[in-house]
């Protein structure tokens, strides 16, 4: 859970889920240095550890997704995505919400309005808030679907990250992304579900869009996939994969390589032999209610606290609008107490808190007791 900067000072992470299962982690080190002394090539070779990883990751995904394929990245994994529903349906539509990041790759940034203009076959849709998110999320996917095929871009793909991280975390719209899915399904397209943040037991379930009691047609995986080591992917329903492979070829080099495999094996069994979803889940409903607890006692400060299992997101605001510089302060305060926590929404004035899975009650309290401290300070004159 630490890290220490050059001249030793020690920094609680409070901020990184790529190593989500510590930092520098034994079982996954052994494994990277066992697998790199036997063999360690490209993916033209087909290994019995990559077929073994295969079978592990889309053991856990819902019945009918059980095709694999692996990338190096979560970028490259959205890449893919997008090639494969295109395949499918026969579109180039993609729907996103409104502020999303998808990745660096030409047709995930073109998806990710967060990093700038989307396009022209790219709609953006509000995120799931309100009293009637489902109804509302649902209806606006199918007006951009619509659009979508107006516009000669149809049918389109729906591609969502389970936790909405860009758009200020967002986890508690019940029936949303199931109701979407189906809205962009009954107009032809595909629903896409980016789990390169929310995947791997983060939301205190094996996946993001367990939370929301949606099925994808596609799930893409990434950062905490590897625990540092660089690793993406993604899991398909069998018959959209086998057409895509019928028409196209896909090979990425270093891709699913014999490392990598070895390297998320040893994480799915430390996630599995440390019950580290269920601890997600435990301590995850008590940070969340840790920091109700403050948002009830720095109310000029705090607007809104979002979150499940180890992704939380705690809107700031500046009287009554929102407030990115109160945000950068709030960052500052934390640091100067040897925490480190991340920034996101629309507006950047969102503290994100998402700690790798393994950290402990006593360092869940000194990220409350720090950020207690910290708003305390924003509010005192």
């Amino acid at each position: 859970m630490w890290l220490t900067t050059d001249d030793g000072r020690a920094l609680l992470d409070a901020y990184n889920n790529v190593p989500s299962v510590g930092h520098a982690n034994p079982r996954v080190l052994a494994a990277l240095c066992r697998q790199a002394a036997v063999l360690n090539t490209h993916t033209r070779y087909l290994h019995e550890g990559v077929v073994r990883y295969a079978e592990r990751v889309t053991a856990d995904m819902p019945p009918g997704l059980g095709s694999a394929v692996f990338t190096c990245s979560g970028s490259e994994a959205n890449d893919l995505a997008l090639r494969m529903a295109n395949a499918w349906h026969g579109g180039t539509g993609v729907i996103v919400t409104s502020n999303a990041y998808h990745g660096v790759t030409a047709a995930a940034a073109q998806a990710s309005p967060s990093l700038g203009p989307v396009a022209p076959h790219v709609r953006t849709v509000a995120p799931p808030l309100g009293d009637e998110p489902a109804e509302a999320f649902a209806a606006a996917v199918a007006a951009a679907a619509a659009d979508l095929h107006a516009a000669g871009h149809g049918p389109a793909t729906l591609l969502v990250d389970s936790v909405m991280a860009s758009d200020g975390v967002i986890t508690d719209a019940e029936g949303a992304l199931a109701a979407a899915a189906e809205a962009v399904r009954a107009a032809g397209g595909l629903y896409v579900a980016d789990e390169v943040q929310a995947g791997f037991g983060r939301l205190g379930r094996m996946w993001g869009f367990q939370h929301h009691g949606a099925v994808p047609d596609i799930v893409t995986l990434g950062k905490p996939m590897g625990n540092g080591h660089p690793i993406g992917g993604l899991v398909a329903r069998t018959d959209i994969a086998d057409r895509f492979g019928r028409r196209t070829r896909y090979f990425n080099t270093f891709g699913g390589n014999t490392v990598s495999a070895a390297v998320g094996l040893a994480v799915l069994d430390e996630i599995e032999d440390r019950n580290l979803v269920g601890h997600a889940r435990t301590e995850g409903a008590h940070l969340g209610s840790a920091l109700a607890r403050l948002a009830g006692r720095h109310p000029a400060v705090v607007s809104a606290v979002r979150g499940t299992g180890l992704y939380y997101g705690i809107e700031l605001r500046d009287g009554a609008a929102s407030s990115a510089a109160l945000t950068t302060a709030a960052l500052e305060g934390l640091l100067a107490r040897g925490v480190l926590v991340g920034r996101c929404g629309p507006a950047d004035n969102v503290i994100k808190v998402r700690p790798p899975l393994v950290i402990a009650p006593p360092e869940l309290e000194l990220l409350t007791d720090a950020l207690d401290a910290t708003l305390a300070d924003l509010t005192t004159p």
